[in-house]
């Protein structure tokens, strides 16, 4: 019998003699996880496992990812020198594949940047360049996408319409997203990890299929709730 390879990290993090996450297991699965928690718990350290980049600290444990993995950092690591539309072709042309401009052109008309494809990066707003980071993301047809605060330079309005962008063009795909909102990890997630006092737990999710109505009085009441515990442990 064929069964799907498990994606996800488990073990120990530490810094010198100290430890900043204590035995944890995170197994992925299709859809949308969120890593949730204060500033310095240890969330991008995580992601940063998983994309198999250096985290500053030691981790005992094991890590299973697929082959091809998507990450989109907190920074939008542009290509200076490079147009828009290059920077979001950026992916395909590092892997030597011929860039499909059309749909980079289509996925920069639906983060709203229509027309911006042929301006450099040093010409646009720190939330227009996060859009086109996104749509560079959006370019990935890897298994496993990996998002750290996505949104986080976006207005209210915009980030609503981004999460929602992103939950339609991921889907049946495996996402991990960190963030530091409850609203966003309650909104997006199907599955919810809180990550504070160095221990890993999981939060209900809201009922229903994500993404959720802001509108919604329970994502309302269980982001406050989740707020209120997350500066418990702050």
């Amino acid at each position: 019998m064929n069964r799907t390879p498990t994606i996800g990290v488990t073990g120990t993090i530490s810094l010198q003699q100290e430890v900043l996450v204590k035995p944890f297991a995170l197994d992925l699965a299709p859809g949308w996880t969120c890593l949730l928690g204060p500033s310095g718990s240890g969330k991008s350290t995580i992601l940063r496992l998983l994309a198999g980049l250096d985290t500053g600290t030691r981790f005992e444990g094991d890590v299973s990812v697929p082959d091809r993995v998507g990450w989109m950092a907190q920074s939008d690591l542009m290509q200076l020198r490079l147009t828009v539309l290059q920077n979001v072709m950026l992916i395909e042309t590092l892997a030597g594949r011929k860039p499909d401009e059309a749909r980079a052109r289509d996925l920069l008309a639906r983060v709203g940047l229509d027309g911006y494809g042929d301006r450099l990066p040093t010409t646009l707003s720190g939330g227009q360049r996060q859009r086109v980071a996104l749509a560079r993301t959006l370019m990935s047809d890897a298994d496993l996408i990996l998002l750290d605060e996505p949104f986080s330079a976006l207005d209210p309005a915009t980030r609503a319409t981004m999460q929602e962008l992103a939950h339609t063009q991921f889907e049946g795909r495996t996402i991990l997203l960190v963030t530091h909102d409850p609203t966003e990890a309650l909104r997006l997630g199907s599955r919810i990890w809180l990550l504070a006092n160095k221990s890993l737990v999981s939060v209900p999710p809201i009922a229903g299929d994500p993404p959720h109505d802001l509108a919604d009085p329970a994502l309302s009441a269980e982001a406050a709730n989740l707020l209120i515990s997350i500066r418990k442990t702050a």
